[in-house]
């Protein structure tokens, strides 16, 4: 935990390299994203191989059948980022972690760095693979500029979820809390309360709901905003949650 007091060169890089040998070193942080991974491409390829051609669901709108693996990969994403930073607080190694890297902000900035660049690995690699898969089973003309926004979200998507939800964390300062928030919003209270009127002009400015509708193809008359802006939506929910957790870690002690 102390690795960056003997890496040789500046703070930062310091900072970041004990964050990368923690990663490549406590088996639960490499294994979250690469089982989110496996999900996002596995799913998408066995639902276009298996309804492709039988459920209209799937190919009326091809981001649905494209990132249809994603519903289910950002499950692993959520645990990674709250483990990243919440197992420290969860087994008060935080303390190792600080007297390593004294300087709270470069701490933050280092896991927020591990976290997006992880994750950019998987929305890279993991878009590839779905579309590959997803391709391979439903024929699609592949052009155009939705095809582009798709790509792009799908790219993206998995940095935002990661930032926001390692920013959560360091606010609630608490691996059970963050756990116990996160996962039940993003899988349970996001699409039931889509599916109630009185809330659902409310529920559609969430950040999962608002980048999840950057990943489709059509139009939704009943969403106040454009693709582009939905990711747009989640970017700035991103932001406020990595804010909000800098600020409690810099206002508290641990």
């Amino acid at each position: 935990m102390n690795a960056a007091t003997t890496v040789p060169g500046s703070p930062v890089r310091s900072a970041l390299r004990a964050e990368r040998i923690k990663f490549t070193t406590l088996r639960s942080l490499w294994i979250t994203p690469l089982v989110g991974l496996l999900l996002t491409v596995g799913f998408t390829t066995a639902v276009a191989a298996t309804l492709g051609g039988k459920d209209e669901s799937i190919t009326a709108d091809p981001g649905v059948g494209v990132h249809y693996g994603l519903n289910f990969g950002q499950a692993a994403l959520v645990c990674f980022a709250v483990l990243l930073f919440g197992q420290e607080f969860g087994t008060r190694m935080i303390g190792l972690s600080l007297t390593a890297v004294p300087q709270r902000g470069r701490l933050y900035g280092a896991k927020l760095a591990l976290g997006a660049a992880v994750a950019l690995a998987v929305g890279l690699v993991g878009t590839a693979g779905a579309f590959a898969g997803y391709a391979a089973f439903v024929p699609e003309r592949w052009n155009g500029p939705a095809l582009v926004r798709s790509a792009t979200a799908g790219v993206l998507y998995p940095v935002l979820l990661v930032v926001l939800c390692l920013g959560l964390t360091a606010a609630l300062r608490n691996l059970t809390a963050a756990m116990g928030l996160l996962l039940p919003t993003v899988f349970l209270l996001s699409p039931l309360l889509s599916g109630v009127p009185v809330v659902r002009h409310g529920v559609q400015f969430l950040p999962d709901r608002a980048g999840q509708y950057a990943l489709l193809y059509r139009d939704d008359p009943q969403i106040a905003y454009g693709h582009w802006t939905g990711l747009l939506i989640m970017a700035l929910w991103a932001g406020a949650a990595a804010w909000g957790g800098l600020y409690r870690l810099r206002r508290q002690e641990v």
